[in-house]
C-alpha cells in the first residue's frame, strides 16, 4: 500500500479559465503565462484543482494545498475581491432528471499565506504565490472536484498575468 505525502500538481496557465476581457497565451524566456490586458473592470480567473479521486474512503488524493502563481504587473489592481476554493459534488442522479449535475460549494476552512491574506496583498503589483491551506486535508471522492475562483476588480494600468498553480496532496492506495 501506497502512503506518499509530498505530491504535487503543476496545473499549468492553459488549464485556466476567466470571464472576462481580453487574454493572450504569452510565452517569454520559455515560460509561459495567460496574460489578460490591462483594462478597468472586473474579470474572474477559474482555475481547476486537477487530482486523481477514489470512491474508497480514506483512497487516493488528500487535497492539502494550492499555490496560485501570477504576476500583477505596471500597475496595482483597484480590488481583489476575493479569492476562494470551491468543492464540486456532481450528482449520481442528475442524469435522471432529479438533481444539478454540479454543485459547487465555498470551502471556508482555509487559511492563506501572510503574504496574501489581506486584498491589499493579494492587489499589489508585484510577483506572488499565494498559498490556501486547507485547515482539514480531505480526500477526494470519485464524484467530487475543487476549484479555485478569484474575483478581480483590474485598473486601467494593471496587467495581470496568470502563471499557473500547484495543488498539493498526499496520496494514499
Amino acid at each position: 500500500m501506497m502512503h506518499n505525502t509530498h505530491f504535487s500538481q503543476f496545473i499549468p496557465p492553459s488549464m485556466m479559465m476567466a470571464s472576462a476581457g481580453t487574454w493572450t497565451d504569452t510565452v517569454a524566456s520559455n515560460v509561459w503565462s495567460k496574460n489578460r490586458t490591462a483594462a478597468d473592470a472586473n474579470f474572474t480567473v477559474y482555475i481547476p484543482v486537477l487530482l486523481p479521486s477514489n470512491s474508497v474512503a480514506l483512497q487516493g488524493a488528500k487535497l492539502a494545498s494550492i499555490e496560485i502563481m501570477y504576476v500583477i504587473a505596471t500597475g496595482a489592481m483597484d480590488d481583489v475581491t476575493s479569492i476562494k476554493l470551491y468543492k464540486d459534488t456532481f450528482s449520481a442522479t442528475a442524469a435522471s432528471g432529479s438533481g444539478s449535475v454540479n454543485t459547487a460549494a465555498e470551502v471556508t476552512a482555509v487559511t492563506w499565506d501572510t503574504g496574501h491574506d489581506t486584498a491589499a496583498e493579494q492587489k499589489a503589483a508585484d510577483e506572488h504565490r499565494a498559498v490556501c491551506t486547507l485547515t482539514t486535508p480531505a480526500f477526494v471522492d470519485n464524484d467530487e472536484g475543487y476549484h479555485i475562483e478569484m474575483v478581480v476588480d483590474g485598473s486601467a494600468s494593471g496587467v495581470f498575468k496568470f502563471m499557473g498553480a500547484i495543488a498539493n496532496f498526499t496520496l494514499k492506495g
